[in-house]
């Protein structure tokens, strides 16, 4: 390694990529070594990357496995001209990635006032904060009901959050945890599934309340969100439209939002 990459990497660390898993031709998985000594609140994210011209080319994601677990897992789309995605979905088992090691991120337990039901509303990788929340012990000790719900386009989009499910209730200790407290609901915008349509209008058509016990309530309920622009800013509107406040770290809410894109 040379100099100008040794300083280039000054404060970051080295994760090597193991368990690569293209789920679409748009999206893929990894895990990685997780560092010692490396500590997170399940939903936050992390910037990683690669060295690209002897310097580190990061991008914010979220660190899709929970704080306790001992590897970091990462979920991510691939965007064909995209600076960093380009290069990521061509790992290979063994390669190593770069990381700062200071994980931040308002989509954390700290950032919300206490509640009853907690709802995860997501579209396609923005399930990723949410993997790491649904398999997190704390909540389930502050919640009675969690409602996971993603989006996607197409039905083989849902795949990863239709295995994280399945691996869950795989899990002896991870699903006496959960036990009837998860409740998943996926759907689709443009192939028939199941169950179709964008959440935002199954909460302003009652869909949402007849499929989790009533509708959003700012007393009882509390929300994360995690998708594109348009979508954080649809999904806030009905949010403050319920009567609730957005929360931070330093001043806890009824709902927050992620910002943090990867291209």
């Amino acid at each position: 390694m040379n100099q100008v990459v040794e300083k280039a990497l000054r404060g970051m660390a080295l994760l090597k990529v193991s368990n690569i898993r293209h789920w679409t031709d748009r999206t893929f998985s990894f895990n990685c070594a997780r560092p010692a000594g490396f500590r997170f609140r399940s939903g936050e994210f992390a910037m990683i990357g690669l060295i690209v011209d002897g310097k580190p080319l990061l991008r914010a994601y979220s660190i899709a496995s929970p704080a306790w677990d001992d590897e970091l897992e990462f979920y991510s789309i691939k965007v064909e001209d995209g600076p960093l995605t380009s290069r990521l979905q061509h790992l290979a088992e063994g390669d190593e990635i770069v990381m700062r090691p200071k994980p931040v991120g308002t989509l954390v337990h700290d950032a919300l006032t206490r509640g009853k039901r907690l709802f995860l509303f997501s579209t396609g990788t923005g399930i990723a904060p949410f993997a790491s929340i649904i398999r997190e012990p704390e909540t389930y000790e502050k919640f009675d009901k969690v409602v996971l719900t993603q989006t996607c386009r197409e039905a083989k989009e849902l795949d990863y959050g239709h295995d994280l499910i399945a691996r869950i209730k795989g899990d002896e200790m991870l699903s006496e945890l959960v036990g009837d407290k998860l409740l998943h609901i996926a759907t689709t915008t443009r192939e028939e599934s199941p169950a179709m349509g964008r959440m935002t209008d199954w909460i302003r058509d009652g869909r949402l309340a007849a499929a989790t016990g009533g509708p959003l309530d700012p007393a009882s309920d509390r929300v994360m969100i995690c998708g594109s622009m348009a979508m954080l800013q649809e999904h806030k509107a009905l949010c403050e439209g319920a009567g609730m406040a957005e929360g931070s770290n330093s001043e806890p809410g009824q709902f927050v939002i992620e910002k943090a894109f990867v291209d």
